[in-house]
């Protein structure tokens, strides 16, 4: 699956199959499903890449706080750009554009 066929697929109704946990949190994410997202990320804490979704996730939220310390957990700079921007970023580091 590339960038613009995940992206495409936010207007279906179901999830597409096959996707990696962290592909399928973006997925519900990208769809303002945050507590879908969020149940997501909570399985896989500690890995430094579901770390950094989970304080895009809190910045989605509009918790500043609670993501600067998963900001910090991800050894990662808090995010500048727009959330979209961010949500991207996540995505293009799983698929190709």
């Amino acid at each position: 699956m590339t960038y613009t066929e995940f992206s495409d697929s936010q207007t279906q109704s179901e999830v597409p199959a096959g996707l990696s946990p962290f592909l399928e949190a973006l997925w519900y994410a990208g769809r303002d499903e945050w507590h879908r997202a969020h149940a997501i990320a909570e399985e896989h804490e500690n890995a430094p890449l579901f770390d950094w979704l989970h304080a895009f996730l809190h910045r989605q939220q509009g918790d500043a706080g609670n993501a600067a310390y998963w900001y910090n957990r991800a050894r990662r700079p808090e995010f500048d750009g727009s959330l979209r921007h961010e949500w991207k970023e996540l995505v293009r580091t799983q698929l190709p554009a």
